[in-house]
This record gives structure tokens, sequence and C-alpha cells, in this order.
């Protein structure tokens, strides 16, 4: 299991591991099988609905000393438009294309998308009136 944080404890259990850490998130690599996280997730459990149990995200993370990333729509728009442009610059990528790689959708496609929903979300947040 993995979990995306924006702060974590100053020293993680041996059940937990950071794969990647960038300025603002941490990726942490949970070994979900280990029995001291087992054992914490049924000293977590609550009934979430009636008839369904489960663990709460936040309860988890707060226990953990994890502070949950949960960026806006807008700012992962942004992050994945510069992903990919520089995904359309890479040489492994031209590289494909040099090769005959052509699908169905591009990645100006993508760029595409983004851009659209990107100003969707700009005219959903703009006052009425």
């Amino acid at each position: 299991m993995k979990l995306y944080a924006q702060t974590i404890a100053q020293t993680l259990p041996d059940w937990a591991t950071v794969v990647t850490q960038s300025a603002d998130l941490f990726e942490i690599e949970i070994k979900d099988e280990h029995p001291i996280f087992q054992s914490l997730l049924e000293e977590l459990e609550t009934e979430i609905e009636p008839g369904t149990f489960g663990v709460k995200a936040e309860e988890l993370c707060s226990r953990l000393g994890f502070d949950l990333s949960n960026p806006h729509l807008h700012q992962l728009l942004e992050k994945a438009q510069v992903l990919i442009s520089e995904i359309a610059v890479h040489p492994d990528y031209k590289q494909l294309l040099d090769l005959g790689y052509s699908p169905d959708l591009n990645i100006a496609d993508a760029s595409t998308a983004l851009t659209y929903l990107l100003l969707e979300l700009d005219r959903n947040q703009q006052p009425c009136g």
C-alpha cells in the first residue's frame, strides 16, 4: 500500500519506507501484511456505515504522524501539464516516435485534455452574475 503525505514523523516504523520525496510530498510504501501494521488496523477499525467496517485514512495517518496530502485539483493539473511537457521532449519518447510509435491519442491530446479541464475548473469557480 502507498500513502502520500506532506509531512511525516521523524522516525518511521520498520514496516513503512519513504519511496520518494520532493519539496512538498512524501511517497510512503507500507508493508500492509506486517503483523504490527495489521494490529494497528484492527485497533483503528470502526463501523463507517451500518455493516461496513474499515479504517479512515485520516485516523491512520494521524496515528502514524503523517499529514495527508490532498492538493487542489488546479495544482494537480498544473503539475500534470509540466510532466506532459517533459515527456514530449524526452529523448526516450522521441526515440519511440522515430521507431514508429503512433498511438490513437498522443501527448498533445493529453495536454489539450488537461487544458480543457483547467478551463472548465476556472469557469466553474468564477462567481455567477
